[in-house]
């Protein structure tokens, strides 16, 4: 019998990195809404009484960046200044530029349409690089479930802040979950943390309670908690000054937080503000989209797929399957199976997955996986009838 244990960890949309990814992805959302052919590279970052927005956009229409900025910041819950940063009163600063030319000729038309190897769908990889996705058996949503865990916890922090259920929490928070995995199999839910911003005058026994009767029983399965579970609420004992005026945020800084929590690999790019010609996005997503179908469709009981890509090309370098031994089939065939059954074009999974529309400020916070609250595409099970009758 092999024990191990297993942590993952999510961030409340409060949190100065989180905030940074709404702000990138509102404007990526306000932009397509206007343009969706627009290209956009948007990253931000926030400090004590600063936002920064900066990058490159090339489009056809016009955002007031300084208005979404300011709602995102206020939407999140910074809109009193005893906070230390708010909506009305931190200064927004933008140096915008155009997409390179040099990018945009590869995007515009692929390699393989300049040298007359396609017509159909000719956008080129808007950079090089390599993604990936995973999915599993351990949760109806086929997620790990540290991550699953994690980010419940996280959003139900959230809701009871804005329902005011817990009038004195703040914005910023960030919960973790240790799992105890037998022989593969997650038997127990060892440490939970969570760690939310409050007001100063609250003592830390009542949020304590408070956390665990509101946040965590309703969220951990009951048969997952024993007697020597462990849980911490505030372990530093306070947690008054917290969001940009505590930590300084950057848009991308929580890739981990965005996919599995750690428990499969990351290519190293981030998703938020990028417009869907960026395959560190769009690649990501179509990988999750394959694995999540091979394991839904019987064929593993967990299956990680990389998709790599050079930049101004269309097909992937590389398509790669990796079931860790519990595939019915070998990986190489998985591997083959994908790249027949589905078309990794950039553009070809732009049009599959409709991605040009305003959808993404919804996922900078909670995860871009397993999002099957928001009804996204790629979380679709549609291949798996096709799978099922592969050999």
């Amino acid at each position: 019998m092999e024990k191990i244990l297993f942590t993952s960890e999510s961030v409340t949309e409060g949190h100065p990195d989180k905030l940074c990814d709404q702000i990138s992805d509102a404007i990526l959302d306000e932009l397509l809404k206007g343009a969706p052919m627009s290209r956009v590279a948007c990253e931000a970052t926030a400090t004590t009484g600063l936002v920064m927005v900066m990058g490159e956009i090339t489009t056809e229409t016009y955002v007031d960046i300084q208005e979404i900025v300011r709602n995102t910041i206020g939407e999140v819950g910074y809109k009193n200044a005893n906070y230390g940063f708010d909506s009305i009163n931190c200064a927004v600063i933008s140096s915008i530029h155009e997409q390179s030319p040099d990018i945009a000729l590869g995007v515009d038309k692929s390699y393989e349409a300049k040298n007359g190897e396609m017509s159909d769908f000719d956008t080129g990889a808007g950079d090089q690089g390599m993604m990936f996705g995973y999915a599993c058996d351990e949760t109806p949503e086929l997620m790990p479930l540290p991550i699953s865990l994690a980010h419940k916890l996280a959003k139900k922090l959230a809701k009871t802040r804005k329902a005011g259920i817990l009038e004195y929490l703040r914005p910023d928070g960030k919960s973790q979950v240790t799992v105890e995995y037998i022989d593969g199999v997650p038997k127990r839910v060892d440490t939970i943390v969570v760690s939310t911003q409050h007001d100063p005058d609250i003592a830390l026994d009542k949020i304590k309670k408070d956390i665990v009767r509101e946040v965590i029983i309703p969220v951990i399965p009951e048969n997952f908690i024993d007697d020597k579970t462990k849980i911490y609420v505030n372990p530093t004992g306070r947690f008054v000054i917290g969001g940009p005026a505590c930590d300084s945020g950057l848009t991308g800084r929580k890739i981990i937080v965005d996919t599995y929590g750690g428990y499969a690999k990351h290519g190293g790019g981030s998703f938020s503000g990028k417009d869907p010609t960026k395959v560190d996005r769009t690649a990501a997503y179509a990988a999750r989209h394959a694995a999540k179908n091979i394991v839904a469709s019987g064929l593993a009981k967990k299956c990680e797929i990389q998709i790599a890509y050079a930049i101004g090309v269309a097909k992937p370098v590389s398509v790669m399957a990796d079931t860790f031994g519990t595939g019915k089939l070998p990986d190489s065939r998985l591997s083959q199976i994908i790249t027949e059954v589905v078309d990794l074009r950039p553009a070809a999974i732009i049009e599959r997955f409709k991605l040009r529309r305003p959808i993404y400020k919804a996922l900078a916070a909670y995860g871009h996986m397993g999002r099957e609250d928001l009804d996204v595409p790629w979380e679709n099970l549609d291949l798996v009838d096709v799978l099922k009758d592969m050999k």
